[in-house]
């Protein structure tokens, strides 16, 4: 028997997370690109960014067919948000400067790379960067390597250095629940052999 999903968070009825997710604004607009294989991972967490900000879209594909469209917003300068030897350290606003339509790719860095191979445009983007030493609150999953994060936390790392002093820490009140409901369903014993320290 399949239980309730909440048509908003898709979260199970019993877990649904959105008295926890707010509704922000931001100057920046946000593109997720979310590779298909992620849609219905139970830590979705480019769905929790994409619903707490009012400026944000999200898209589910591998090859974007009208990339071009989605790119070319008015009013804003695209970026990807992906690391590159070019990439630039996002730094906050100036007065004139124009917002950034700020493109992230969510997947595994494996899947997000094909989604670049497979979408010229995309890889054509202009990339930025976090500043170094973001320290995920991802209990959960091993990461790669220091600094790798989850796709909200990269997103509110992203728009707090953006958009210095407003606060997006809101952004990651449903996430730290989501990561509190997963750790006591596995058990804490179960979670301390796996992901303590």
């Amino acid at each position: 028997m399949s239980r309730i999903q909440c048509p908003r968070c898709s979260r199970p009825q019993s877990h649904c997370l959105c008295p926890l997710i707010p509704s922000l604004d931001s100057r920046t607009r946000v593109l997720l690109l979310q590779h298909p294989s992620e849609v219905n991972h139970a830590l979705n967490t480019a769905r929790l960014a994409a619903l707490g900000l009012n400026n944000a879209q999200l898209i589910v594909g591998e090859v974007f067919e009208d990339l071009a469209a989605l790119l070319n917003q008015p009013g804003y300068q695209a970026r990807l948000l992906f690391p590159a030897e070019d990439a630039r350290p996002l730094q906050a606003y100036g007065v004139a400067d124009k917002p950034l339509l700020l493109v992230v790719p969510d997947g595994t860095w494996r899947k997000a790379r094909k989604m670049l191979h497979l979408n010229p445009l995309l890889a054509a983007l202009p990339r930025v960067t976090l500043a170094e030493g973001g320290v995920s609150r991802y209990r959960l999953r091993k990461a790669p390597g220091p600094g790798a994060l989850s796709t909200v936390e990269a997103i509110v790392q992203a728009l707090q250095t953006l958009e210095a002093p407003a606060s997006f820490e809101p952004l990651l009140k449903p996430f730290d629940a989501l990561i509190e409901g997963q750790i006591a369903a596995m058990g804490e014993a179960v979670f301390q052999r796996n992901h303590g320290e």
